[in-house]
């Protein structure tokens, strides 16, 4: 149910906010970049992610981190913590749905993830690789979000989505969230908090709050 196990830190925050006031979800704001990676040959082999927290929830999470009290948070000292939310996303996919042609992909387990804390927001960033890479040659589209809406993913403004070792050919293009056929007609603040914690991976709700990013290799 909702997102046990999901970011052990936030999620303390989360149960004090439900215990002590009215806040509707969501509890979490992410701001998204989004590296698609390449193969030689010109197929799509996965995606590097880049996530800011807020600086609210970036300040709790890091709470008691500064192991040598110098006042800085170094990767090294984040790096456990980096493990445990990058791995704990594991039963809602990542967040991140890649089709190729339509057809959802698959990935295997995540790689390179880490964190770094600066200008006051934490920053987690990790690679997604694909089981089975894409061939290019067809219309790639990549949607990031939280099917359960108690994170909000949103799209940087500039350099959302960029693209690696790609074919010259290849554009990309980001749109703002389309609402369709969302799972009920109220907003967010006008649902009870019971509603989103009875949400599971498999909920929709969250969907219709995601940017849509298209991939296009001629």
């Amino acid at each position: 149910m909702g997102h046990i196990g999901l970011w052990c830190r936030v999620l303390g925050l989360a149960t004090f906010v439900m215990a002590n006031s009215a806040w509707a979800h969501p509890h979490v704001w992410v701001m998204a970049r989004a590296e698609v990676l390449f193969t030689l040959d010109g197929k799509v082999s996965g995606v590097r992610h880049a996530w800011t927290f807020d600086p609210g929830n970036s300040t709790f999470m890091t709470q008691g981190l500064d192991a040598d009290h110098d006042g800085k948070l170094t990767p090294d000292e984040l790096r456990d913590l980096a493990r445990q939310n990058t791995l704990s996303l594991t039963e809602f996919d990542y967040f991140t749905v890649l089709k190729w042609n339509g057809h959802k992909q698959e990935f295997q387990e995540p790689t390179d993830y880490g964190m770094i804390f600066a200008d006051d927001a934490l920053t987690l960033t990790f690679v997604l690789p694909l089981k089975t890479p894409a061939v290019a040659g067809k219309t790639v589209s990549l949607e990031i979000y939280d099917p359960t809406y108690f994170v909000s993913i949103g799209m940087a403004a500039e350099d959302a989505v960029t693209l690696k070792g790609s074919p010259k050919s290849c554009a990309v293009a980001v749109t703002g969230p389309t609402p369709q056929k969302p799972l009920t007609a109220q907003k967010p603040q006008q649902l009870s908090e019971a509603f989103f914690q009875a949400l599971t991976s498999a909920a929709g709700y969250g969907e219709q709050f995601a940017h849509r990013v298209r991939i296009v290799c001629p």
